[in-house]
């Protein structure tokens, strides 16, 4: 006969194992999660993840799983604020959100120009991207964003391949102070210190770098 204690550890072990498996991160991403308001991520974010340039909404495929936990985790606590994604966010349980999110960084990413600080710059939004504007204590993008800004660990984002609207709508937020979810209010003394048209114009720097072609 089976001691008690050895069935209820089976039992255990035979329940964690049927949660896990029914939290799968592909399943969110297509259909969304149990709760109602988890609403499937492709719905805004495109069925490659790479995102709907025409709307804004950015690329999550090939991102730091850790990078989008946090994002997903600071909608849910308010740190960071918006009306789609906050909701989204509060709907999902932690096993959802780690599943999601192995799930979309391990999706391809586009191609990307490797571009370094070594090269020529030209124009307003190249020279930021590569030189900065020391002047004002403006480090160069790419110190921190990594080469052709492809993203760097999961504190620095990619910025190549995502929508310049996007990317134009995170820094006026960084500027304006609706945005500050991260340390030390790094990109907010950035934005600060950008004007409208250099926002426009790194951000379209960046939005052209990709091929917006997934790699095999």
């Amino acid at each position: 006969m089976i001691p008690l204690d050895r069935m209820l550890l089976s039992g255990l072990m035979l329940l964690c194992v049927q949660t896990a498996q029914a939290v799968d991160g592909r399943t969110i991403f297509t259909q969304g999660g149990a709760q109602p308001g988890a609403t499937a991520c492709l719905a805004c974010h495109g069925a490659d993840g790479m995102g709907l340039a025409p709307a804004g909404f950015p690329r999550l495929a090939g991102l730091s799983a850790e990078y989008l936990s946090k994002q997903l985790h600071d909608f849910r606590s308010g740190a960071r604020v918006n009306p789609v994604m906050q909701p989204l966010a509060k709907a999902l349980s932690e096993d959802e959100i780690s599943a999601v999110t192995r799930t979309l960084a391990a999706m391809p990413g586009p191609e990307t120009r490797l571009v370094s600080r070594s090269q020529d710059a030209a124009g307003v939004g190249e020279r930021l991207a590569l030189r900065g504007a020391w002047d004002r204590q403006v480090p160069e993008c790419v110190s921190c964003h990594g080469p052709g800004g492809v993203g760097v660990g999961e504190a620095f984002p990619p910025l190549a391949g995502q929508p310049a609207s996007y990317l134009v709508a995170q820094l006026n937020a960084w500027r304006d102070g609706s945005r500050h979810n991260d340390p030390n209010d790094l990109m907010g003394h950035i934005a600060k210190s950008l004007s409208g048209e250099e926002i426009t114009a790194v951000a379209d720097y960046f939005a052209t770098l990709s091929t917006q072609e997934a790699r095999p």
